[in-house]
C-alpha cells in the first residue's frame, strides 16, 4: 500500500484486522502478534491470506532523528489528539476499534522514537485552543467551590454598612448643666439646633453655621427644658421658676407665656398645637397654644418629678416617665387616669422612644439603679423584651429609615449604643464623651444625631447616614462652619 496516503486516514479493514484486534493496546510493536512480526517502516508486503513477509529493501523515505525535539513533538501530538489514550477511548462494550487508530499510534511511536505509553499519555493544555473540557471539568469544579467560599468571607455583602466611630464635628458648650432630669437640646424641622447653657438659650443654624443668642433668664433663674414644635418655628422654653415661654425663632420675639406650674419644668412635648409639660410638682399640664395661657387639662399620677415626656407618632398616646420609677401611658381621648401603669423599672425613667415602624411599640430606659431598656406593647400592656445595658440610660432615638434604636448612656462608659431591633444586637458603640451623655436630637433628614454631655461638648454623629450606591468618588473638603466654634 501507499504509506503516504495511509498516514492521514483509516485503512479499509482486511483479513489482517482480525489478528491486529486481538492484540492488547500495551503490546510492544516489535514483538510477534498472532504469529507474525509487524514493522511500520521498512519493506512491508501485505498478503491477503494473513501472512506478512519482510523484505530487505530500503525504506521509501528518510525519517530523521529528532534528538532533543522529540518531547516537543510528542506534546504537540498529544494536544492535537485530545490528550487521551486509545485505551481510555474504548468503552466497556467496545472491544474493537478501527485499525487506522493503531496505525496512527504505531506511526507516532516511530516518528518520535517513543514508547506507546509516552505517546498515549495525558497532557493538560494551558491555552484554550486545545483545551479538553472533559479532563479539566473536575479540576475547575473544585476551584469554583474554593473561590465561592473565599468570596463570601473576603467580600462585603449587601447588608454591610459602615458606621463612623468618631464624631463628624464637635462644638464647645460651656455651662451646660449636668442634670439627669433636664432636657436642654433639640433640633427643629427647619434645621435649627437649640441648646440651653445655664441662663442663655442659643440657636445654631446647621446650614450656615450662624449662632443666635435668643434669650436669657434673670435673677439666677436657669433654663431647664427646650422643645421645638413640629412646624419648626415655635420654641417652648421651660425654666426653674416654673415659667414656660413660647418664642418665634424666625423673628426672635416672645409670643406667649404659659402659666400653671409651681415648680421647675424639666420636660416638654408637642402634639400639634397641644403642649405637654412635666414639672417637679409631679404633674403634667396640657396647654392649647391657640387659646389662653392657662392649661386645658392636668394629668396627675406620678409621685415624684416628671422627667420624660413623649407623644406617639399618631398623637393618640402620651408616655410619661418619672423619678418615682414609674412609666405611664395616657390615652389622649380619656385623660382622667393613665391607661397603663408600668412599674418594672427600678430607677428614674427619663429615656422614652416611640417606634416609627410599629404602632404601639414603646421603648423606655432606666437610670443608674436599673440600667435596662424595656420594650412595651402599649395596646396590651405587655413587656416584649428587656435588655441590660450595664450603664445608666439617659436618652434614646429611633431611626426613621431603619428599624434601629440609638441610646445614650452615663455611668460608667458614657457611650452611645446602636441596636438592631427586634434582635437587639448591638451594632456599634460610639465613644468620645468623657461624661454621661444626657441629651440626643435627630436632624431633619434623619441621618445625623447630635449628643450633649456633662463634659460640656456637643458632638455630631453620622450613625443613621444612608450608604451611597454609586462608585466611591474623591471628595474635596469644603470649608467647615463647625470647626472650633463655641456656643457662648
Amino acid at each position: 500500500m501507499d504509506n503516504q496516503s495511509g498516514f492521514l486516514r483509516s485503512r479499509t479493514p482486511s483479513i489482517m484486522d482480525d489478528d491486529l484486534m486481538m492484540a492488547s493496546p500495551g503490546t510492544p510493536f516489535d514483538t510477534p502478534i498472532s504469529g507474525f512480526r509487524q514493522r511500520v517502516f521498512g519493506g512491508i508486503n501485505y498478503d491477503m491470506t494473513g501472512d506478512l513477509e519482510t523484505t530487505t529493501q530500503q525504506p521509501d523515505r528518510l525519517i530523521p532523528e529528532r534528538g532533543t525535539k522529540e518531547s516537543v513533538g510528542v506534546a504537540m501530538y498529544q494536544l492535537k489528539k485530545g490528550g487521551t489514550s486509545l485505551a481510555s477511548e474504548r468503552g466497556p462494550g467496545q472491544e474493537d476499534s478501527s485499525v487506522g487508530e493503531y496505525y496512527r499510534l504505531n506511526l507516532a511511536c516511530s516518528l518520535f522514537s517513543a514508547s506507546p505509553d509516552e505517546v498515549s499519555g495525558r497532557i493538560l493544555p494551558i491555552g484554550s485552543r486545545y483545551r479538553n473540557k472533559g479532563i479539566l471539568s473536575e479540576h475547575d469544579s473544585n476551584l469554583r467551590v474554593i473561590y465561592s467560599r473565599n468570596r463570601r468571607r473576603n467580600f462585603r455583602n449587601n447588608t454591610f454598612r459602615y458606621i463612623p466611630q468618631t464624631p463628624e464635628r464637635i462644638l464647645d458648650a460651656p455651662d451646660l448643666i449636668d442634670d439627669y432630669y433636664l432636657n436642654l437640646l433639640d433640633w427643629s424641622s427647619t434645621n435649627i439646633l437649640t441648646v440651653a447653657l445655664g441662663q442663655i438659650c442659643y440657636l445654631w443654624n446647621a446650614e450656615s453655621g450662624d449662632i443666635t443668642h435668643l434669650t436669657q433668664t434673670t435673677d439666677e433663674n436657669i433654663i431647664t427644658s427646650v422643645k421645638f414644635a413640629q412646624e419648626g418655628n415655635t420654641l417652648a422654653i421651660g425654666s426653674n421658676s416654673a415659667d414656660i415661654d413660647l418664642w418665634d425663632t424666625t423673628t426672635g420675639e416672645k409670643v406667649k407665656a404659659l402659666n400653671g406650674h409651681v415648680a421647675r419644668v424639666g420636660s416638654l412635648a408637642w402634639n400639634g398645637k397641644l403642649l405637654a409639660s412635666g414639672s417637679r410638682s409631679n404633674v403634667i399640664l396640657l396647654h392649647d397654644t391657640r387659646v389662653g395661657s392657662q392649661p386645658v387639662d392636668t394629668l396627675a399620677a406620678h409621685q415624684q418629678e416628671v422627667c420624660g415626656l413623649q407623644w406617639s407618632p399618631d398623637g393618640a398616646q402620651l408616655a410619661s416617665g418619672g423619678n418615682d420609677n414609674m412609666l405611664h401611658v395616657w390615652d389622649n381621648r380619656n385623660r382622667t387616669s393613665p391607661r397603663l401603669r408600668l412599674s418594672s423599672h427600678r430607677a428614674a425613667v427619663k429615656a422614652l422612644g416611640w417606634s416609627p415602624h410599629q404602632s404601639g411599640l414603646l421603648a423606655s430606659g432606666g437610670g443608674t439603679a436599673d440600667r435596662s431598656i424595656r420594650f412595651w406593647n402599649t395596646l396590651t400592656g405587655e413587656c416584649i423584651n428587656t435588655i441590660d445595658t450595664k450603664s445608666q440610660v439617659c436618652s434614646m432615638l429611633w431611626s426613621s429609615n431603619r428599624n434601629e434604636l440609638l441610646t445614650s448612656h452615663g455611668y460608667s462608659e458614657n457611650q452611645l449604643s446602636l441596636w438592631k431591633y427586634p434582635s437587639m444586637k448591638r451594632i456599634a458603640n460610639l465613644s468620645g464623651h468623657s461624661s454621661r451623655v444626657l441629651h440626643l436630637a435627630l436632624s431633619p433628614d434623619a441621618q445625623t444625631v447630635v449628643s450633649a454631655a456633662g463634659d460640656e461638648t456637643i458632638r455630631f454623629w453620622k450613625c443613621f447616614a444612608e450608604e451611597k450606591t454609586s462608585k466611591r468618588q474623591k471628595v474635596v473638603a469644603e470649608p467647615s462652619h463647625f470647626a472650633p466654634l463655641t456656643l457662648r
